[in-house]
């Protein structure tokens, strides 16, 4: 799954805001909707996508559903996050040295 996925599911204040909320502990979509100001079909339809992302997954509780965070999803972004901090850290390193070669000469 490419890294667009979590990171367009995670664009969303709401979606952010649901991800906060498990974060702390795994909910069912009635405890989420009573932390939220939106309606529970709309916090469904959040869930949905993060689930769709790799970023939660549902566990079935009784009658009910329970929320929980899944990992995969933000290894993936952790990745894409390293990748390019490494990138940055390359850049400063290789612009860091030219400017050591340009001072010496």
């Amino acid at each position: 799954m490419p890294v667009t996925d979590q990171l367009t599911a995670l664009a969303d204040p709401t979606r952010r805001s649901i991800v906060e909320l498990l974060r702390g502990s795994p909910a069912s979509v009635r405890e989420l909707t009573d932390q939220l100001d939106v309606s529970q079909p709309a916090v469904s339809h959040h869930l949905k996508v993060l689930r769709e992302a790799s970023l939660a997954r549902c566990t079935a509780r009784g009658a009910s559903n329970l929320y929980s965070l899944d990992r995969a999803g933000f290894v993936e972004v952790r990745r894409y996050l390293d990748d390019l901090w490494d990138d940055v850290l390359d850049a400063f390193v290789e612009a860091t040295a030219d400017a050591g070669g340009e001072d010496s000469t």
